[in-house]
């Protein structure tokens, strides 16, 4: 049977009662009162308030961030979920729970965790496939490895930014292709990667690995994210030992975390795979963690690609899987991501580098302007949806940024 909320609008929306993801949010009137919020239709829930006004004790809807939340484990989580379904869906909640809600135009939305550790990923086969052909032609694409092990690297945490802070262009070291050395200064390739990342909760014990079964018990939600790249950066520095400061500068994520469960009816199987894994990365025979997530980016307004999350290579129970395998522990707040999510054809691929084959094809805006990479003043969108239940969408919201100019 669905679910059908009291609040008008609510059931036609992406953020209906299937859904319900978190995120922290200020109010002009309570601007240094960080608050957890759901959404739900255009509003947010004042969740810890809400929770009060029905006479309920919930430490952990009262925290100005998601952490104690996130680290109470799946058994909590289920439990607030429960909750919050059925204050929103039970009319004898509405004019309690009403007087709790928050026109989401008229509240800021803030990074919603406090990240711990960041790893991102290189999943796509059709991605890593396109790059190789790019960098390596002439050659197999892939590296010999990529097939047998999900290829990651670890990021800096510190600067993932919410959906809408300013991306300042990053300055480093580059060799131009006429060049035999390199010079410094702001990059000229300036790139995004669409991705879907992953959210930890529940912490593990130092030398534990937490195998395919323990994904959801340790992963709370997801989000949307662009790891905006510095390709010129990225390519004079990352031999021999991969991304730096061609990735580190920003990777920003939206402000609202999906609930693993509201994923429920988006669960698929995996590509076909043409090597057999290893027995710990082997989910044969488990339920599959592929996401039947679809992607869309647009650039100042205009749709240039859809990617499909469905087509990933890699899941993210056998991303966490790998993660751990050398009994690196897990903490609250770690956070990983998919890497660049594309398809097969051209109006599936998750960069511009990607999009253009290196420049070669700009794509052509509306404008009549042309890119190849980002320019000043650039707005990039991503934004992305899920099957819910009868028919209905789950949406994970949109992650934003506009491209300032590099700093002197």
């Amino acid at each position: 049977m669905t679910l059908r909320s009291w609040l008008a609008g609510a059931d036609d929306s992406a953020f209906s009662v299937h859904n319900l993801p978190y995120g922290i949010f200020t109010t002009a009137d309570r601007p240094g009162e960080r608050r957890i919020g759901v959404a739900i239709g255009d509003h947010v829930l004042d969740a810890g308030a809400a929770a009060r006004a029905v006479g309920v004790s919930c430490a952990v809807l009262e925290a100005p961030t998601l952490g104690p939340l996130m680290a109470a484990g799946r058994p909590t989580w289920r439990s607030v979920r429960h909750a919050l379904t059925s204050w929103l869906t039970q009319s004898g909640y509405a004019k309690a729970v009403a007087a709790r809600l928050v026109p989401r135009s008229e509240a800021t939305l803030h990074m919603p965790f406090d990240v711990a550790d960041y790893v991102d990923f290189y999943a796509s086969e059709h991605h890593a496939t396109n790059l190789g052909r790019l960098f390596r032609p002439g050659q197999e694409p892939l590296t010999p490895n990529w097939k047998h092990l999900p290829i990651g690297y670890h990021g800096r945490a510190g600067t993932i930014v919410v959906s809408g802070t300013p991306i300042v262009r990053p300055a480093g070291q580059r060799r131009p292709t006429d060049a035999a050395e390199p010079v410094f200064g702001a990059s000229h390739r300036l790139d995004i990667e669409a991705e879907v990342g992953f959210v930890v909760g529940t912490p593990s014990a130092l030398g534990t690995p937490v195998g395919l079964k323990g994904f959801t018990e340790h992963v709370f939600g997801v989000c949307l994210v662009n790891d905006w790249s510095a390709r010129d950066l990225q390519a004079w520095e990352y031999v021999p030992l991969g991304p730096f400061l061609g990735k580190s500068f920003a990777t920003s994520v939206s402000p609202w975390i999906v609930p693993l469960e509201a994923l429920e009816y988006a669960r698929t199987a995996p590509p076909p795979r043409d090597v057999e894994p290893l027995p710990y990365l082997d989910d044969r025979g488990e339920e599959p963690w592929g996401l039947d997530i679809t992607l869309e980016i647009r650039l100042n307004g205009q749709p240039v690609s859809m990617p499909p999350f469905a087509a990933m290579y890699w899941t993210a129970a056998q991303q966490l899987a790998h993660l751990t395998a050398n009994g690196a522990s897990l903490r609250t707040g770690d956070f990983f991501a998919s890497g660049t999510v594309s398809g097969p054809g051209p109006g599936s691929r998750g960069s511009l580098i990607e999009l253009t084959w290196n420049g070669q094809h700009p794509v052509k805006m509306a404008d009549g302007s042309e890119r190849t990479f980002l320019q000043d003043g650039d707005e990039v969108l991503i934004t992305a949806t899920a099957p819910g239940p009868c028919g209905s969408r789950i949406g994970l919201g949109e992650v934003i940024g506009r491209i300032s100019p590099a700093q002197d």
